[in-house]
């Protein structure tokens, strides 16, 4: 389990731990290995933590003396603003970390699978790997590339009995949607460029609790759900499949010269605001 230091990562590894299996939690600085193994032993489960980041070729390489039998791509980031205002280094990072650096992870891991006769490879994607909304745009074409290399994985692994499936978790309180509209306080450029002032700006959508993605994360890893693509909330499904049709008869004069109502919402919404019970 990769990015296991915190969020959706970080409660699979225990489930999956109190469930029975050997988990290997990796997380991305050498800080989070002793909190991690702590967290475990509060909870009566034995991890094994290692310091993996996946951007890092040392840390990938360290990977293949573990036998992995399952792997669980959750290890991500997410960088916040306007397609036209993000830095060249924030874009680089975004896809260093959620897509070439867990693409290269997987290569050899899939072709260690591949000898023994098995393996199950799960890919945290995204709700944004299928849709997209003003300000994640960069994170979200990130996610968009993890959706063509799983599904291309799946073709390709198939004959090899390697099982491959995605999560597409949606807007999860868990405190990542928030910190992606931050990011832009560190950003090394012109502030006055901009085109907008994103201290103004909250992530667009009222929160879920985090629990479905836990329960749904830690049954796909075990092989519980046999789904290629999971979903969650499963309320937002029909949403999310209407809105993958509307590129196929919007114009390009649509709404030109309005602001579009998710930017509206941005500038509206509070961070941190859960779904209403």
């Amino acid at each position: 389990m990769t990015g296991a230091g915190t969020g959706f990562g970080h409660e699979a590894a225990m489930r999956l731990a109190e469930k029975g299996f050997d988990v290997i939690a990796g997380v991305e600085i050498y800080a989070q290995v002793q909190t991690v193994k702590r967290q475990a032993a509060e909870r009566g489960v034995t991890l094994q933590v290692e310091k993996l980041d996946v951007t890092n070729d040392g840390d990938r390489r360290k990977a293949l003396d573990w036998g992995v039998e399952i792997l669980v791509n959750n290890a991500g980031v997410g960088e916040g603003g306007s397609t036209v205002d993000i830095p060249a280094a924030n874009i680089r990072h975004q896809f260093e970390v959620n897509v070439t650096g867990p693409l290269l992870l997987t290569q050899p891991i899939a072709k260690q699978m591949i000898k023994r006769g098995a393996g199950r490879i799960v890919w945290v994607s995204s709700r944004e790997g299928l849709n997209v909304n003003p300000f994640t745009g960069i994170y979200s074409a990130s996610k968009h590339a993890v959706e063509a290399i799983a599904e291309t994985m799946a073709d390709e692994l198939q004959e090899y009995n390697i099982e491959v499936a995605t999560v597409n978790p949606g807007p999860f309180l868990t405190g990542f949607n928030d910190r992606m509209f931050q990011t832009w306080e560190s950003w090394q450029d012109d502030p006055s460029q901009r085109l907008f002032d994103y201290a103004k700006l909250a992530f667009p959508r009222a929160q879920f609790d985090p629990e479905a993605v836990y329960q749904t994360l830690t049954a796909v890893a075990a092989g519980e759900v046999d789904r290629y693509r999971n979903l969650e909330p499963k309320s937002m499904l029909k949403e999310t499949e209407h809105l993958q049709q509307i590129p196929w008869q919007r114009k390009v004069t649509d709404g030109l010269g309005t602001r579009h109502q998710a930017i509206t919402h941005s500038y509206e919404m509070q961070p941190e605001t859960p779904v209403a019970s």
